[in-house]
């Protein structure tokens, strides 16, 4: 299954920083990055872009390209292309699939993140 999602950042309020975007999916009771499957004829770039907005009501800019994921979910082989995302604005509206939204700092954001593959993505955001 492909599947594509962000490293959602933005510059820290404080003027020192950034801060990292984290859904929680009480589906799978996990804190992650947004993502989700590509739809037929969707480029991943263009599914990265959609799942954040879907996720966190922010549009973004992608960014650099960051480690592909590869894991089995669910019994089924799943691969997922990352990018760094900066947000660019909007407003968070709790659904189905995501239910809370977290920025928190980059260390935060590490300790809160569910999967070990997650937080090797946010390594490779902020090295």
């Amino acid at each position: 299954m492909l599947a594509a999602g962000c490293v959602l950042w933005r510059p820290a309020p404080s003027g020192r920083g950034i801060e990292i975007a984290l859904v929680y999916r009480p589906k799978y009771d996990d804190w992650s990055h947004p993502k989700g499957k590509l739809k037929r004829g969707e480029s991943a770039e263009e599914c990265a872009v959609r799942e954040v907005l879907e996720e966190t009501g922010q549009s973004c800019a992608l960014g650099r390209r960051l480690p592909t994921a590869h894991y089995v979910a669910n019994g089924r082989a799943k691969e997922v292309t990352y990018w760094s995302a900066e947000a660019l604005g909007g407003t968070f509206e709790p659904g189905k699939e995501v239910t809370r939204l977290a920025w928190l700092p980059p260390d935060q954001a590490r300790a809160r993140l569910t999967q070990p593959r997650d937080r090797e993505l946010l390594d490779a955001l902020v090295g």
